[in-house]
């Protein structure tokens, strides 16, 4: 009986099908589903606090509203995602225990430092390219509640990355001291970005297996390439240059040759040595007890409501 359902499981991901929750699916395959929409609904939560201290400080009443905006759309997205692990049988609140706890991961751009208003469109510009190349291809994932979700992350972030160069493009035309302000984020978050897609598919234990279900759809490295091919020439109109001195056109290839990123620092980053990690994880513990509160009383409104609705149907 088991082999009969891999099969046909192992068929519908084969024919594009969608897996649904109340399908047959092996437990590998919901484990690997849990384990990645749960980093990326993490990564979208821990990710509204770079840009989210910046909210008070931002340079007009325009720029705060977009950022509110967008911090906003993080937290949105944050709550489709766990929405979607919990079709899989996660409960939402062990995944935030795991995280606090450190047993679970989010992306490691995250952990780095907003120093200046600059940092903000670049986020937007480089970070949320980056989530891009990540994400439209999970648009065809073989999860069918993840795909949906997908969709409506991928057009916010598309806007969101639309913001951010437009930020930058406005601060290229400003003072030398803005355009300088730019360069030095776009030095700092340059390889940050390139980390985003992680390790290379020689150090992945993860792609082959996500691949061949069909979760993923592109290696760490194709994603990588795409994100470094459509970012150079945006780097060129914008008038910025990346800190690499080893980006080049290889017509041969027709690809961009690129450096290879620190992958030390990024492993020291991901095991919790990065310059803002504790701070990440602290912010998000504290913000979960504070509103313990909210969540008690949610429930217990929730369960008198239930109580009333179970009288009025008995009587």
């Amino acid at each position: 009986m088991s082999e009969d359902l891999e099969s046909r499981f192992e068929a519908a991901v084969r024919s594009e099908s969608r897996i649904e929750p109340r399908d047959w699916m092996p437990d590998g395959y919901r484990k690997t589903l849990i384990r990645q929409i749960a980093q990326h609904a993490h990564s979208e939560i821990i990710g509204m606090q770079p840009e989210g201290n910046w909210i008070s400080r931002a340079p007009s009443l325009r720029r705060k509203a977009v950022l509110l905006a967008k911090v906003q759309d993080e937290a949105g997205h944050g709550l489709y995602l766990y929405s979607a692990a919990e079709t899989l049988g996660a409960e939402r609140g062990d995944l935030t225990e795991k995280l606090i706890a450190g047993r679970q991961k989010y992306s490691s751009i995250f952990n780095y430092p907003t120093l200046t208003f600059a940092d903000v469109g670049v986020i937007g510009w480089l970070v949320d390219g980056a989530a891009i190349c990540n994400q439209v291809p999970l648009c065809r994932t073989s999860y069918g509640p993840y795909a949906r979700a997908m969709i409506r992350v991928c057009k916010e972030e598309s806007f969101h990355q639309r913001q951010g160069y437009e930020l930058l493009a406005t601060m290229m035309s400003g003072t030398p001291a803005q355009r300088e302000m730019v360069q030095d984020a776009v030095n700092r978050w340059w390889w940050p970005a390139l980390m985003m897609f992680g390790p290379p598919d020689s150090e992945s234990s993860n792609t082959e297996r996500s691949m061949a279900w069909r979760i993923k759809r592109n290696t760490n490295d194709e994603l990588r390439q795409k994100f470094v091919d459509m970012s150079v020439p945006q780097a060129e109109r914008l008038g910025v240059t990346f800190p690499d001195p080893e980006l080049r056109w290889n017509p041969e290839r027709g690809h961009h040759d690129f450096g290879t990123p620190d992958w030390d620092e990024f492993w020291r980053v991901v095991q919790g040595d990065g310059p803002c990690n504790a701070q990440r994880v602290a912010h998000r513990r504290a913000a979960h007890e504070d509103g313990a509160w909210v969540r008690e009383a949610a429930t217990a409104h929730a369960a008198k409501r239930a109580r009333r609705a179970g009288r009025e149907a008995v009587a």
